[in-house]
């Protein structure tokens, strides 16, 4: 049995304070759309909401890659990274090891690995990508993607539907006049949808999207983060 599986489901309950926690946020907001830097220096810019990201993309050794010309970057909020450890911990403190008080002591393999999966190469907006229905994946999948480290993604556009009501008060729905909204799918750990809080941030160097905080873990999976960072502690 999956030791990390049973740990979750025997110690739901348990919480284990991870010293970064940050719990005032509620979404991850709206950002300007131009920024006269980098994708590197945008992310530095804001430590409210990315500090953590920011000393994992240097554990990871990949600030020279956001750096780079040209890319595409899913930006993970710190709350994201936090829940992802915030599990780990959780293992580590039922099997008497010592939690994660730092982020250096995950491995830098593993912060490697799963940043990896959020940066793409050649510079994408919303506007560039196919239309997704998670519902009706056979109709609008979306597109396919290879991230940077070789991960099988899946990158669309949802469109939202228009409700309202008529003066009888019947609803009526007119299906994708809505709100066009980005996500981010993984399809390594089956598929697993995330929605993007804001698009199209222009960079002097690639175009950067914010992931939802709510509706996302640092790598897709906490469980599979915490799997492969505990088999290498």
């Amino acid at each position: 049995m999956n030791i990390i599986r049973y740990i979750v489901g025997a110690f739901s309950m348990l919480v284990v304070l991870f010293s970064c926690e940050k719990s005032g946020y509620i979404d991850s907001g709206t950002y300007p759309n131009n920024y006269d830097g980098t994708i590197l220096q945008y992310l530095d810019s804001r430590p409210e909401l990315f500090d953590s990201l920011m000393k994992v993309v240097k554990l990871a050794d990949m600030e020279a890659v956001l750096n780079n010309d040209n890319i595409t970057f899913f930006a993970p909020p710190d709350v994201t990274i936090e829940k992802s450890v915030r599990l780990l911990n959780q293992v580590l403190f039922i099997q008497g090891r010592d939690t994660v008080i730092d982020l250096a002591q995950v491995n830098p393999i593993v912060w490697k690995e799963y940043l990896s999966m959020y940066v793409f190469e050649e510079r994408r907006s919303l506007k560039d990508y196919p239309q997704l229905d998670t519902l009706k994946m056979e109709s609008f999948p979306g597109q396919g993607f290879i991230a940077l480290g070789g991960q099988n993604m899946n990158i669309g556009v949802l469109y939202n539907d228009v409700v309202s009501k008529n003066n009888a008060g019947v609803e009526q729905r007119v299906k994708y006049a809505g709100y066009r909204q980005l996500y981010l799918s993984n399809f390594d750990f089956g598929i697993i949808h995330t929605p993007i809080a804001t698009s199209d941030i222009r960079t002097r160097n690639g175009n950067l999207h914010v992931l939802n905080i709510k509706k996302h873990s640092f790598g897709f999976s906490s469980i599979n983060f915490a799997n492969r960072a505990f088999s290498l502690m």
